[in-house]
């Protein structure tokens, strides 16, 4: 196992990781809000990597048998006025995806991954390390508590009924 730069060699790996992560979450979603349009496959990573790359980010991957089997990427996004006004705006970095390919789970890939994420950030200046985890994805929960990960912020969401 080898943690690489992203190269464009492992994109159709990329996609594949990208649409297991997205089939999980739709699978534990309680509201029934999440899906996996027929494009997500094709327009999902390219999107992303183009976020990161236009926001001073990186891409890595756990490569194993040269088939990228998890990968993390994060971003330096950068504070808007409105942040100016209420927030000490220390420099942080934020990730955007991390997924480990379900057979090979549990065998501290995603700790690989997270520390290199780190590192980068670290090696840039930033202060903190921001991610926003599904709050009903309970492993990634745990994972980014083990991680000295905590919460900072909740996002609630109720559903409108007309009958009440």
């Amino acid at each position: 196992m080898k943690i690489v730069d992203y190269e464009d060699k492992y994109l159709e790996d990329v996609k594949d990781l990208l649409v297991e992560l997205e089939e999980y979450i739709v699978s534990i979603d309680k509201d029934n809000l999440d899906i996996v349009h027929p494009e997500y496959r094709d327009k999902m990573a390219l999107l992303d990597l183009k976020k990161i790359n236009e926001n001073n980010g990186k891409c890595y991957l756990a490569v194993e048998n040269n088939k990228a089997v998890g990968l993390i990427m994060g971003a330096i996004f950068p504070y808007d006025e409105y942040d100016y006004l209420d927030y000490k705006c220390p420099k942080r970095g934020e990730i955007t995806e991390l997924i480990v390919s379900k057979n090979i789970r549990s065998k501290g890939v995603g700790n690989l991954l997270m520390n290199k994420m780190e590192e980068y950030f670290k090696s840039l200046g930033c202060e903190y390390v921001l991610v926003d985890v599904f709050a009903y994805n309970e492993n990634g929960i745990k994972f980014y508590n083990k991680n000295n990960y905590h919460n900072r912020m909740h996002t609630m969401i109720k559903k409108l009924d007309d009958n009440k």
